[in-house]
């Protein structure tokens, strides 16, 4: 077997279709040879400079659980911060101490949703993402080696070798020279 390939993924843990392409990914990693590194990008950091917040938060609530996360990879490390990110994902409601526990974190990181102290961290890993791809997209972002593409924004998460193919249609498009965008139809409504 080939040796493992380091996926890249930028996440904010607050979008939804990021959370769809991070259960995909780690579907991926059952059948073929990838390992993930999870890197934040928050969408706060990201939009901060908009007059209009495309996310619609007007309040800058979507910095908490980015900060969370922040702090739970910089005292615990990338694996905690994908281990913390799972936690998180699962619940319905913004409990961080609850998902720092379920995590095996300490839960007074939760503390740390309001430590605006985190977000030139949470910048500068953004910034980084964002450099892989260009300034046009959000998160989720993907990168293994020298590919890299926004994505992919799914609204259903393929399982087995679908997510697979998936992952090795994705690298074919996005190694490319000249490729930028790709899009399916339209996701049906959301309920």
């Amino acid at each position: 077997m080939p040796n493992d390939v380091i996926a890249d993924f930028w996440l904010d843990p607050s979008c939804p279709y990021t959370w769809n392409a991070s259960r995909w990914l780690l579907e991926v990693t059952r059948v073929r040879p990838v390992t993930v590194r999870w890197q934040l990008l928050s969408l706060s950091a990201l939009n901060e400079h908009l007059e209009v917040d495309p996310e619609g938060d007007t309040e800058g609530y979507l910095w908490y659980p980015a900060r969370v996360c922040a702090a739970v990879e910089l005292e615990h490390g990338k694996e905690a911060l994908g281990t913390f990110y799972s936690a998180y994902g699962r619940r319905d409601d913004w409990d961080f101490a609850a998902a720092l526990t379920e995590a095996g974190l300490p839960a007074e990181l939760a503390e740390r949703a309001g430590d605006t102290g985190l977000d030139d961290f949470l910048r500068a890993s953004t910034a980084r993402g964002i450099a892989r791809v260009g300034p046009h997209v959000g998160t989720p972002i993907v990168a293994a080696g020298e590919v890299a593409f926004f994505g992919p924004v799914i609204s259903e998460i393929p399982h087995g070798e679908a997510a697979g193919r998936l992952w090795d249609g994705l690298l074919l498009v996005a190694a490319t020279p000249g490729f930028h965008e790709l899009k399916g139809p339209s996701a049906p409504e959301q309920p």
